[in-house]
């Protein structure tokens, strides 16, 4: 019993603390499910709130937006308003200026047809006029017909010729103050740049004269130069490649060659020969070769010393050696070497004047003969080959046109050809810097005055200054004074292609009108 009763009052205790347990966690749960309940509506009014901030800023922006949407569309409308109302003012100029333009081509209108009323009258008019000139013409044509006693087509081939003469005479006036007046200026600018040029460059009037006759100390070394049956001699022509004349002159042999450089390597050979006396094929073979080996050098420093003396850069070494090679060939006795030089001096000295390039001035002048050293190789004028030359060696354009154009065989394309001309003129024509023989002076001077006579309306002439001046004498009758003028410069222009001459040569027509009357 007492097992029992425990058991039960257990078993009640039991069920008394598992429904204090029940009603603890029923409790709990009711306390986590009201915090819970709690928490949701703190959540609920948290988003109750920020909905309504949402809403509000919204409202906010879109009030804001709509207040600039509407202030642009107001600053819009106004822009507007002012652009219509500029269309309006210049649509109302435009208009005003078309009514003027059209009040004004209205005018117009009216005066080119009141014009046109008066062209036409005038017209009309003129066209009266026209028969009455008509008719005039004609009667007085009639009456010319009759008191001339002319044909038409005669009298209207004299009237022709006049009015061709007058022309003529006209034209020739024109021409002639034209040309005095340039020639003026020119002369005037021209004598100034060469009076100072040739003041500042002195040369020596006298040339060098090469000879080919050497003098012998005896008539005995001639038969060694002649040799055994001639064998000395006969090498000697053969290595040298020259003329080698013994003749009857006492104390001199003469040494003949078409080559200047050849003909002074055989001179110079020739002279050593005599002077150390031993002659013979092989000496002679081996003295001809050292003399042409130095001739080698003594040509390269000829040229070099040529170039120092312009004051110009170095030439292309060919072009030295081509320089050098002038020292032996001579144009009428001048040096043309020296002339070469002169002319470099003289061509500088004219290009510092008139403010051009000096250097090519210079370097121009000094090889305007550079085709002489090379005429007897290549054919053609020396001015043409030593411009080919200069050009192939690495020249300027300019160097090679004032080259090429200094004797006019091409047209210059500058003003170095024309430098180049007048120092080789003026180097030529010096006093003292060349000279000719008799016989072809008196040939150029013959020459000259046949050229001249040979002129229709030239009734004498005669060449003066040693043949550098020619004064024709012309028959007033036949040749006016507009013709004298055409005359000279035919005579120049027949002079130029027919004769070689060093310098230059003057030409003057003289025209004089002789009145006689005899009073009894």
């Amino acid at each position: 019993m007492n097992l029992q009763a425990d058991i039960l009052a257990g078993a009640g205790l039991f069920a008394a603390g598992a429904g204090l347990c029940f009603l603890t966690l029923r409790r709990r749960e009711t306390r986590c499910f009201q915090s819970r309940i709690h928490e949701a509506q703190t959540a609920l009014e948290e988003a109750r709130r920020t909905a309504e901030s949402i809403t509000r800023d919204a409202r906010l922006a879109a009030n804001q937006e709509a207040l600039r949407l509407r202030d642009q569309i107001e600053q819009s409308f106004v822009e507007r308003h002012a652009a219509r109302a500029d269309s309006e003012r210049r649509l109302g100029e435009r208009e005003a200026l078309l009514n003027t333009q059209l009040a004004r081509l209205l005018q117009t209108e009216q005066d080119l047809n009141e014009e046109r009323q008066g062209v036409r009258t005038r017209s009309e008019a003129l066209r009266g006029r026209e028969k009455e000139l008509d008719a005039l013409l004609q009667a007085s044509s009639e009456r010319l017909r009759e008191i001339t006693g002319l044909d038409p087509a005669v009298a209207r081939q004299q009237f022709l010729q006049n009015v061709e003469l007058q022309s003529l005479q006209s034209a020739n006036q024109l021409t002639r103050h034209i040309l005095e007046d340039a020639r003026s200026r020119a002369e005037e600018k021209a004598r100034q740049i060469l009076s100072v040029a040739i003041q500042r460059y002195a040369s020596d009037h006298t040339s060098t004269i090469t000879t080919s006759t050497l003098a012998l100390p005896n008539d005995e070394i001639k038969g060694r130069i002649i040799g055994r049956e001639g064998r000395n001699i006969r090498t000697f022509e053969a290595v040298a490649g020259v003329t080698v004349l013994v003749d009857d002159t006492p104390g001199a042999v003469v040494i003949s060659g078409f080559d200047p450089v050849r003909r002074e390597i055989a001179r110079e050979a020739m002279s050593r020969l005599i002077q150390d006396g031993r002659i013979h094929p092989t000496r002679i073979e081996e003295e001809l070769a050292r003399v042409a080996g130095e001739m080698e050098e003594t040509i390269m420093r000829l040229g070099n010393e040529a170039i120092g003396r312009v004051g110009i850069p170095p030439l292309h070494p060919e072009l030295a050696k081509l320089l050098g090679r002038l020292h032996f060939r001579h144009s009428y006795s001048q040096n043309i070497l020296d002339h070469s030089v002169e002319v470099a001096h003289l061509t500088g000295l004219m290009a510092a004047e008139l403010g051009s390039d000096v250097m090519a001035a210079k370097r121009a002048g000094l090889l305007h003969d550079v085709g002489k050293a090379v005429s007897h190789e290549m054919e053609g004028p020396h001015a043409i080959v030593g411009a080919d030359l200069v050009k192939r060696y690495g020249e300027s354009e300019a160097v090679v046109n004032g080259v090429a154009s200094h004797h006019n065989e091409v047209p210059p394309l500058g003003s170095l050809g024309l430098l180049v001309s007048a120092a080789d003129a003026i180097s030529a024509s010096r006093p003292g810097a060349r000279s000719e023989s008799m016989t072809t002076f008196l040939r150029r001077v013959e020459d000259l005055e046949t050229i001249a006579s040979s002129f229709a309306g030239v009734e004498k002439c005669f060449a003066i200054q040693a043949g550098r001046e020619l004064r024709v004498f012309v028959q007033p009758g036949k040749v006016n004074e507009e013709e004298s003028f055409a005359l000279a410069r035919r005579i120049a222009v027949k002079i130029e292609s027919d004769l070689q001459y060093p310098g230059q040569i003057k030409i003057t027509v003289i025209r004089e009108t002789r009145c006689v009357e005899i009073a009894t």
